[in-house]
């Protein structure tokens, strides 16, 4: 399947933030020296107000990437033609360097789910978003990216490892991946398996993007259970690995997502420059110096 062209603006090699509306004004006042921003895309579905009106600001200086929660890419229901179509509408104006959503699903018969929910890594399922993501960059006219969600239960039916799906998916329907890292360690502790050996699954040259993010331990008799908040400074171990992630696919860029209780603005950007620094390491010397220098300031 030969994909609509990505967008020629390609994101830099940096890391980026993810931009909040607690943080708009803050942002365009400072103009902060960040790789991108990277925006929840039906937040911005209205055709004016204030959001709008930030996200254009916001845009004239920075890089910026589309994230969407509401594609619900493996479900059965029909895909919802008005979310594409103001999807493409946001597109269409802002000219995003990257659009991307869950590999997973958050409806079925009409009925939203509040969460991202994962789909059973089996061929059929396979055979059924690559038809969909078809659809869907056929619509957009953009080639997309698909995450890999935090997940808390597994199926009994799965039929092939998590990684050999989302290369499945990739190869297949020619959509990218937007690896999660924090949500790869997270199913892993969860779940029992090795976070590096899924990394070492996943083949070189489709992820596009990477995010980092916090997470939270519950602990009750007998176990853990690790949760995808996005609440927290991104973890020592999900550091660790993300510099795997790095040294297997190179200096991808690099988003920090923080979406509940969010501290300042500064907080959030010196979480993107420990990530500048560890990309500097894998990228050309004199953006070293830069990173340095934001670090200093």
């Amino acid at each position: 399947m030969n994909p609509p062209p990505s967008h020629s603006k390609r994101l830099p090699s940096r890391a980026g933030i993810g931009l909040r509306a607690e943080h708009h004004a803050a942002f365009v006042e400072t103009c902060p020296a960040v790789g991108f921003i990277e925006v929840h895309s039906e937040n911005y579905f209205g055709r004016g107000g204030k959001p709008l009106h930030f996200l254009e600001r916001a845009r004239r200086d920075t890089p910026l990437s589309l994230h969407g929660v509401g594609l619900s890419i493996g479900s059965v229901d029909p895909l919802n033609a008005i979310y594409l179509a103001r999807l493409r509408e946001l597109i269409d104006r802002f000219e995003p360097a990257l659009v991307s959503d869950h590999l997973c699903w958050t409806s079925v018969g009409g009925v939203h789910a509040n969460d991202l929910l994962p789909l059973p890594c089996t061929e059929e399922a396979v055979d059924h978003v690559v038809d969909r993501v078809g659809q869907v960059q056929e619509r957009l006219q953009r080639r997309i990216l698909l995450e890999n969600v935090s997940s808390y239960v597994e199926y009994t039916e799965a039929a092939m490892p998590e990684p050999q799906f989302l290369a499945e998916v990739a190869r297949r329907s020619g959509c990218g991946i937007l690896l999660d890292v924090n949500n790869v360690y997270v199913a892993a502790r969860n779940h029992g398996f090795d976070p590096w050996g899924y990394l070492r699954a996943i083949p070189r040259g489709i992820v596009d993007e990477i995010h980092l993010a916090g997470h939270v331990c519950n602990r009750f008799d007998g176990g853990e259970l690790l949760i995808d908040t996005h609440s927290r400074p991104v973890a020592d171990p999900v550091w660790a690995l993300y510099r795997a992630a790095l040294k297997r696919f190179g200096p991808v860029p690099t988003l920090i997502e923080w979406d509940a209780d969010l501290p300042p603005l500064q907080t959030l950007l010196v979480e993107a420059y420990t990530a500048d620094s560890m990309l500097a390491e894998m990228a050309r010397p004199e953006l070293h110096d830069e990173v340095c220098d934001a670090l200093a300031a």
